[in-house]
């Protein structure tokens, strides 16, 4: 009962700050660095407020967010959920710029999908002149942890169960050594010692693992509803964000 009040408190607080709700989605497009059009789904607030970023798990699209990407907004953010190249379906959403690619005959393995998501911080950033915060679900959570450590139009990383995805092509833990920005880590409880594994070589100030009370899930789906447990990986990622306002 106390964590739910906490909770309601939060939701309060961080609807006093972002004053108004969501507008219904718009889908959005903008093309990557090698002309691949993304799709997006484009949760707006006010031209005020910064954005978040919203990256989805392997084989999954932008509606992975479908449920969450309004609460998003509530703790005062513009929110956009975008379809990476590397995907397929979610929530009965396909993935239409993993589609696209395909069709296009692009590369879709995990780490091409970079190129899309610092497409989208580039939309964001020109829309606002704001910093963005980048959200990433198991492998887009590990790119978000790769652009953060570099990317200087990137004020914080949400990063759930980021991992050693990219086999020979890419050591995550090398990459971020020079992470200094914002980053809340956070997994089921079964992968949190992969996650403090990698976090021990990150130097930021303000760096965060949570590991969740219950069992947890794997990737951004641990904030959905139907996961037992998805009130306390709310507290806690409310409460790093609350950090950064």
């Amino acid at each position: 009962m106390y964590v739910l009040l906490l909770i309601s408190a939060f939701l309060i607080s961080a609807f006093e700050t972002a004053q108004i709700s969501p507008q219904p989605a718009v889908k959005i497009y903008f093309p990557s660095s090698d002309a691949l059009i993304v799709t997006a789904d484009l949760f707006f607030v006010s031209d005020s407020l910064p954005y978040m970023i919203l990256c989805h798990q392997a084989g999954y699209s932008r509606a992975e967010y479908a449920e969450t990407a309004r609460k998003f907004c509530m703790l005062g953010f513009n929110s956009i959920a975008i379809d990476q190249r590397s995907g397929k379906e979610v929530n009965g959403v396909i993935n239409e710029t993993a589609a696209l690619a395909t069709l296009k005959k692009k590369p879709t393995a995990y780490l091409d999908a970079e190129k899309d998501i610092v497409a989208a911080i580039d939309y964001a950033y020109a829309k606002s002149g704001k910093k963005i915060v980048v959200v990433g679900s198991s492998y887009s959570a590990s790119l978000a942890l790769k652009i953060g450590a570099t990317n200087k139009k990137v004020k914080a990383v949400i990063s759930f169960s980021p991992g050693e995805y990219f086999g020979t092509k890419l050591n995550l833990k090398e990459s971020i050594k020079n992470l200094t920005i914002p980053v809340f880590a956070t997994s089921s409880k079964e992968e949190a010692a992969v996650v403090t594994e990698l976090m021990k070589g990150v130097p930021s100030k303000s760096k965060q693992q949570f590991i969740p009370n219950s069992k947890g899930k794997h990737g951004s789906s641990c904030l959905w509803k139907e996961n037992p447990g998805y009130h306390e990986y709310w507290l806690a990622l409310m409460m790093f964000v609350k950090q950064l306002q």
